[in-house]
């Protein structure tokens, strides 16, 4: 897994209390209850990456800019909406509601605009974090009492992500097809996430990234899907010019950030398909060289190229190696989307079909 580097944390944290639309905003560092069901069981564990640019518009106002992040919040809200009852579901805030909350409360509060005036000024990366969590203060096994959203933000320098080496892990699966767990960002799935990482690095101990295949454990292993890394999305890039995007389920995370890419991609004229690959295609693919370049696609990182990629057999032995053809177009080419993705949030570039760029004065 790649990290951040340069991180700085706001000055305050936010907290919505769920039942009594109750906002108020709390230390940088403010805790929950030791005794929670949120703590002991997971209950009401859910939680968002979401990146923004801050800037200063003509007439100097502050602005943030966030781009396709609706999806992020309807996202957020699903994840909601698993970890609470039928019965409460009346309580799951709207995105329209969660946007006003973010943005029209969080932000524009006087205790972070000093914060947020220097990450304007400085041009620099920010990754709001709303999370979930119980405030009552209980350890029953029962849904949560008293849920919340919280949400913090930092600026950051970089991300880094390149190069990494990944190693196919298939004896571990992330999640569960038929719990309809995988396609949220659920704290069990990245428990699962390092427990393959752990594993990764039994086979390359550089290794820093897993490459996850579908829960059909049944099948000989040729036939189970690719389904995503550890914790991001992939693109295959092909020997054709054509680039690979695996389609959403309950085993994938919809990636807001791959959609963009994506779209930013076909804009170029690159030929995107959404397609399953089986494992045994990826195998074939990697022995024949027909596979020039594969790659990570995650919020914080928008894009990272994969410098080597370990395949294994059913005996967790090394059957294919890939290494990128650096010398291939395409190669350049998801590099070059991933620039102009960030160059949409700072309103460099025109904004491709599909998406769409939030801007809000603060």
């Amino acid at each position: 897994m790649a990290k951040f580097e340069g991180v700085k944390w706001a000055p305050r944290q936010m907290r919505y209390l769920l039942p009594g639309k109750q906002f108020s905003l709390l230390e940088p560092d403010a805790k929950v209850f030791g005794v929670s069901r949120s703590t002991f069981y997971a209950t009401f564990l859910c939680f968002e990456g979401i990146r923004f640019f801050c800037r200063k518009g003509a007439a100097g106002k502050l602005e943030v800019n966030f781009l396709n992040w609706h999806k992020n919040l309807e996202r957020l809200r699903r994840g909601m909406t698993f970890n609470l009852s039928k019965a409460q579901a009346g309580i799951v805030p709207s995105v329209e509601e969660l946007e006003s909350i973010i943005i029209h409360q969080y932000f524009k509060d006087p205790a972070i605009r000093a914060f947020l005036t220097e990450m304007a000024d400085k041009g620099l990366q920010g990754y709001v974090r709303p999370f979930t969590v119980d405030e009552e203060q209980s350890m029953g096994v029962t849904f949560p009492g008293q849920p919340a959203v919280r949400a913090i933000f930092c600026s950051y320098d970089n991300y880094l992500g390149e190069p990494f080496t990944g190693v196919v892990i298939p004896h571990l699966v992330r999640a569960v097809g038929l719990n309809k767990t995988g396609c949220l960002k659920l704290g069990v799935n990245y428990l699962m996430s390092l427990k393959a990482l752990e594993a990764a690095k039994e086979v390359d101990p550089k290794a820093a990234a897993a490459l996850f295949l579908d829960d059909q454990t049944h099948l000989p292993l040729a036939e189970r899907y690719v389904t995503e890394w550890d914790s991001s999305c992939c693109l295959f890039g092909l020997r054709d010019g054509t680039v690979v995007k695996i389609p959403e389920s309950d085993l994938i995370l919809p990636s807001v950030t791959i959609q963009g890419m994506v779209a930013i991609l076909r804009d170029m004229g690159v030929k995107v398909e959404e397609r399953h690959v089986a494992y045994g295609e990826l195998v074939d693919r990697v022995k024949r060289r027909d596979l020039v370049v594969l790659s990570s696609i995650g919020t914080a990182g928008i894009m990272n190229r994969c410098q080597k990629l370990l395949c294994v057999d059913e005996k967790n032995a090394v059957a294919a190696t890939h290494v990128p053809d650096t010398g291939h177009p395409l190669y350049t080419k998801l590099a070059d989307a991933k620039a102009y993705y960030w160059d949409i949030y700072r309103e460099k570039v025109k904004l491709p079909a599909g998406l769409n760029l939030y801007k809000y004065a603060l």
